[in-house]
């Protein structure tokens, strides 16, 4: 080969080390000084979704922890599809994060067609808690129990109705399921969220909601409404006194975890920061207050710990989906 030439491609190859090289020395700087500017939280629903309320509880004290601010976006649409896509294709550079939920997974198998990977396109950056969702229906409604329930739904196959915040939802996929296991027919009214769901119910054009401790807790002691089951495979400590589903339903469960994710490939350094400051929060009783009237159980995951159980519920949602039968539209 000419000399000349074999000493142009060492050139390059000497530059090309260098531009890798110092690209890994900044992206290993970015977080040795991470956060040096204002943090996103990305929503992937509306204002006053249950992921809007819980993000907005903490960002401004993990702000103040993190010495920089932490912005709460809404980016909805797609049943949270539009928001998560655009995390995934964000930077993995600790200034973009996710407020996700069970509805993260949910996704992954109702769509045939997403712009991204549930589980490969992120990694966990802060485990937050659980919450459970409670089976309510209109007062006027003659079950009282899980077991009448099921039992008028059988004796009149079709003749019922339940609402829902949404065709794909979790309140969607979570009475779903509850009609596949227990093997009667119920038509299904979908709607814009879960308080139109509820508004439904009261107004009597539906006989049932299963919606997140969040929208129900409010109802509690509402005499328009009674409460049949919680979908936690043991009792609720928000509503004592309500059984679980799965008493009566054996192996019912349904429950949603939420935590914050980070594109895939953050710096470890930024998601260990992250994680020990939300870790610190999550002590503190004015937080484990809105937390509590959320009626959310605060959890404690390490971001390893977290990934393995974004994979455990991905194939559990996917099984859910599955005997559901449903479909995004």
């Amino acid at each position: 080969m000419n000399t000349a030439i074999t000493w142009k491609i060492r050139i390059a190859a000497i530059f090309l080390i260098g531009i890798c090289a110092a690209s890994f020395h900044h992206a290993a700087l970015a977080a040795d000084v991470w956060p040096s500017k204002p943090m996103k939280i990305i929503v992937p629903f509306s204002p006053g979704s249950v992921q809007d309320a819980l993000a907005r509880s903490f960002s401004n004290e993990l702000g103040s922890a993190l010495g920089e601010p932490v912005v709460v976006e809404n980016k909805a649409g797609a049943g949270g599809a539009v928001g998560t896509g655009i995390v995934g294709k964000s930077a993995p550079d600790g200034y973009t994060f996710l407020m996700a939920a069970a509805s993260h997974n949910i996704n992954g198998s109702l769509f045939n067609k997403l712009s991204f990977d549930p589980i490969k396109d992120f990694t966990g950056a802060a485990y937050i808690g659980t919450s459970s969702y409670i089976m309510m229906t209109n007062a006027e409604f003659p079950a009282k129990s899980v077991a009448e329930f099921i039992a008028l739904a059988k004796a009149n196959p079709g003749q019922y109705n339940y609402a829902s915040a949404g065709n794909g939802s979790a309140s969607h996929l979570a009475m779903a399921h509850f009609n596949s296991m227990a093997g009667i027919q119920l038509v299904h009214i979908p709607t814009k969220g879960t308080g139109d769901a509820i508004t439904e119910l009261l107004a009597g054009r539906a006989q049932a909601v299963i919606a997140a401790n969040v929208a129900a807790l409010p109802f509690a002691n509402d005499s328009r409404i009674r409460f049949l089951g919680v979908s936690s495979e043991k009792p609720s400590p928000f509503v004592p006194g309500v059984p679980p589903i799965g008493d009566t339903l054996k192996g019912y469960v349904f429950d949603s975890w939420f935590g914050l994710l980070a594109p895939a490939s953050t710096p470890n350094k930024i998601i260990t920061k992250m994680q020990s400051e939300m870790s610190k929060l999550l002590k503190q009783p004015e937080i484990i207050e809105r937390m509590r009237r959320q009626g959310i159980e605060i959890g404690n995951l390490s971001p390893n710990d977290f990934n393995q159980l974004l994979v455990r519920d991905y194939v559990r949602m996917a099984n859910v989906v599955k005997a559901s039968g449903a479909k995004a539209e």
